[in-house]
């Protein structure tokens, strides 16, 4: 328990404190015209209040990824804590504050022009590819994946209630939520949806204080407490917790508040702020399902998965297992959670992050993917019928991916994910760069980008090494060659920075 709270607490100091430093390194300035007014179209481009803005934000980053990550990623143990806050406040929060911020710079520029910009235009055009293609693919994947949920709630009643009746559904709610105006549907129930996701956050933290079941403590940090991964600690932790930790799928979401924000100044609490609190959900979502998983019956878990139940995190491992499957299904311990800890209102907000929240990630996939592609063909989407034209394409080739199996698939997506906040990381160390020698001030700003992009060059390049559906190399040679991908890349930018000083 005394790791959790002083987890809890520095997350807070950190918005706080190095939330506060980010901001000035940036420099915010609140006389500036942001776009919301300087480009205002009625659709994507419009002022909202700053409490709005703010709840969008978070819920655009936060949906299930700060629940099910963080849930699988304490498997590991207590090395889960750290992760979530060093990687939140260090990493996470300033990746996200800083694509957001360039972003409002740059008239609300969609991620792979901020890259191309400061990565170069080879990097413009496969960023451009890659980015649509991860936003087609989670929004086709958060189609099936509520639907499947809503369909085993459903009684069997036909094409009434079933997944192709909800399929539909989910799509045509997709569909309105890509076209209108970012106000009209977006705008109201972003909102509603982001407040009961904290205050279910909040209800299960005051489980973890009130109800019975032992926590990991700091002293268990420095081995593998994973009952049944190959992947040793390091890298799979910092790939298996993404949102709350390091998400590269940020900053493709924080053009779209970029587009909305009346003043710079609330860049911090906006975008820093959001990953702070995906940050303690995170938190307390680890801390809730090892501590809920130890309060349960060892026997009666070993006789439900037909293996031995010893540790906490065998327990854990047990009872998020589907009997029916046979795999780990993190839906199922939260639903088991709510309803323990929080009754009837924990039911209703059960469903809520099971169903809702990857949704609301769906939703937002497919109009950044939709922004992206007018961003790259400079193609104007104050009308109905060019918004149409462009998402059509998009539409249709999701609706083809939906009934494609993603097993294979999807294993690779986690990976992609950390990659792409490599990239990003990479681009806001030259943009700030770029920025301190053009204006001779700031020498060292780029720092705080620097080093979180290292470490996480480092990360994605030894888990690709290591992992099954990569090249299995043995962990000893797999470290070997990540750390010298991630010297030759900081070498390489080092012999550039040397170069642009001389200019």
């Amino acid at each position: 328990m005394v790791t959790f709270i002083v987890s809890l607490i520095l997350l807070i100091l950190g918005y706080l404190v190095y939330g506060a430093f980010v901001d000035r390194v940036f420099g915010s300035d609140p006389q500036r015209r942001t776009p919301c007014y300087t480009s205002n179209d009625g659709i994507d481009y419009m002022p909202m209040p700053t409490w709005k803005v703010f709840l969008i934000q978070f819920l655009n980053i936060a949906g299930t990824g700060p629940i099910f990550g963080a849930i699988q990623g304490i498997l590991f143990g207590p090395g889960a804590y750290i992760w979530i806050v060093l990687g939140c406040i260090f990493g996470g929060a300033v990746h996200d504050y800083m694509s957001g911020m360039i972003s409002l710079r740059s008239n609300g520029a969609s991620l792979p022009e901020i890259i191309g910009d400061n990565l170069g235009q080879t990097m413009r055009v496969v960023m451009r590819v890659l980015s649509l293609v991860l936003m087609i693919l989670v929004g086709a994947v958060f189609v099936t994946t509520p639907a499947d949920i809503l369909d085993g709630m459903m009684p069997n009643n036909g094409f009434l209630w079933s997944k192709q009746f909800w399929v539909i559904i989910i799509f045509f709610y997709y569909i309105l939520a890509t076209l209108l105006p970012i106000d009209k549907l977006i705008g109201k129930i972003y909102p509603i949806f982001g407040v009961a996701l904290l205050v279910m956050a909040l209800g299960v933290g005051y489980g973890v204080f009130a109800y019975a079941g032992e926590m990991p403590e700091m002293t268990e940090v420095f081995s593998s407490h994973h009952p049944s991964s190959t992947i040793p600690i390091f890298p799979g932790l910092c790939i298996t917790i993404a949102c709350g930790a390091v998400s590269g799928f940020h900053a493709t979401q924080s053009p779209m508040m970029a587009r909305c924000m009346k003043n710079e100044k609330y860049g911090r609490p906006i975008f820093y702020g959001a990953m702070i609190a995906e940050g303690l959900v995170a938190l307390i979502w680890a801390a809730a399902a090892i501590k809920f998983a130890d309060s349960l019956d060892a026997a009666k878990l070993s006789e439900n998965i037909g293996m031995p139940v010893n540790t906490p995190y065998e327990k854990l491992l047990a009872a998020m297992t589907n009997p029916e499957t046979g795999k780990p299904s993190p839906a199922l311990l939260v639903n088991a959670i709510c309803h323990s800890w929080l009754g009837t209102v924990g039911a209703v907000l059960a469903v809520l992050g099971v169903v809702a929240a990857p949704i609301t990630s769906g939703d937002t996939a497919f109009r950044s993917a939709r922004l992206i592609a007018a961003d790259f063909m400079r193609y104007k989407q104050n009308k109905l019928y060019k918004r149409l034209a462009l998402s059509l394409p998009l539409f249709m080739l999701s609706g083809v991916l939906m009934y494609v199996n993603f097993d294979i698939l999807w294993r690779y997506f986690a990976w992609f994910n950390q990659t792409l906040a490599v990239f990003t990381l990479w681009a806001i160390t030259v943009w700030l760069t770029k920025r301190s020698v053009a204006e001779n001030s700031k020498r060292y700003a780029y720092i705080i980008s620097l080093v979180p992009a290292v470490w996480m060059t480092l990360v994605c390049s030894t888990y690709i090494l290591i992992a099954p559906e990569g090249f299995q190399l043995n962990h000893t040679l797999a470290y070997a060659l990540g750390g010298f991908v991630t010297l030759g890349i900081t070498v390489g930018y080092i012999l550039w920075t040397k170069k642009l000083t001389k200019r």
